[in-house]
């Protein structure tokens, strides 16, 4: 039986964004998690700052998020998460978005960063 993944101190970025999206390859995220409460802080590109704030059950990961760019417009809204892995077995993310604060929805692929590359 495989073991369940964990995210605590997890650093991870972007590799594939949606167009309504705001973050991108230059967004690092880092994730910290205890017992089925999981949480991330973010920055980079065009987020000056932003918050992942989720629960992991067994109907999978979802989390609200809240978020302001360099520009000052504040932004928020909710999305659930496949959590799976690469095919050199690092952690990745598809998170299914929708905002709240306006229009749009779309999928962003996360993926670990290697912090001990081979």
């Amino acid at each position: 039986m495989e073991k369940p993944i964990a995210l605590d101190g997890i650093r991870m970025h972007v590799v594939s964004t949606a167009e309504g999206g705001e973050v991108n390859t230059e967004t690092l995220f880092e994730f910290t998690q205890e017992g089925s409460i999981v949480s991330a802080r973010y920055a980079g590109g065009k987020v000056r700052l932003g918050y992942l704030v989720g629960s992991l059950s067994a109907e999978g990961l979802r989390f609200r998020y809240a978020q302001i760019d360099h520009a000052g417009r504040l932004d928020g809204g909710h999305s659930t998460c496949e959590i799976g892995r690469t095919a050199d077995g690092r952690i990745q993310l598809a998170e299914h978005f929708t905002w709240d604060s306006r229009e749009g929805t779309g999928t962003n692929i996360y993926e670990e960063i290697d912090v001990n590359p081979s």
